[in-house]
């Protein structure tokens, strides 16, 4: 019996993201869970949800999974999943819908004066997540 049935991948479309979602999907297969890749429609300050901005996440999520992780998913039991709001309510908010046993995500790994203005999405994640969360460090170059 698997303790990782069901993973959630979030992603922002970046190449860090990307390859966050490899991981993920090449521990997905090595398991034998399902995957859900997931993106958050980051709202503004009315919090309208548009749906024709929806649309296009999803439009854009399925090119960013065909091109930078279908290989890496063959063979999964996949689900791309779009939701609006800001993203560290939304994943949490995934989550605990979805019932996931784990999130892997990557993490851009800001530091000092970047890191406090910006925030760290992962870090609240780390802190907030109904379930554990695997951080997959941003490789550097040699």
């Amino acid at each position: 019996m698997a303790i990782f049935k069901t993973i959630l991948a979030p992603t922002d479309f970046s190449d860090v993201s990307a390859a966050g979602v490899r991981y993920a999907c090449q521990l997905a297969k090595d398991i034998g869970a399902d995957i859900i890749i997931f993106n958050v429609d980051v709202l503004d300050e009315s919090n309208r949800i548009d749906k024709r901005e929806i649309e296009q996440h999803k439009k854009r999520l399925g090119k960013f999974v065909a091109e930078k992780v279908a290989d890496a998913c063959v063979g999964l039991k996949m689900r791309q999943v779009v939701d609006a709001g800001q993203p560290f309510g939304a994943i949490v908010d995934c989550a605990e819908k979805e019932g996931v046993d784990l999130i892997v995500m990557s993490s851009h790994g800001r530091s000092g004066l970047s890191r406090m203005l910006i925030g760290s999405v992962t870090d609240k994640i780390l802190r907030g997540a109904p379930c554990p969360v695997l951080v997959v460090p941003l490789q550097k170059e040699i």
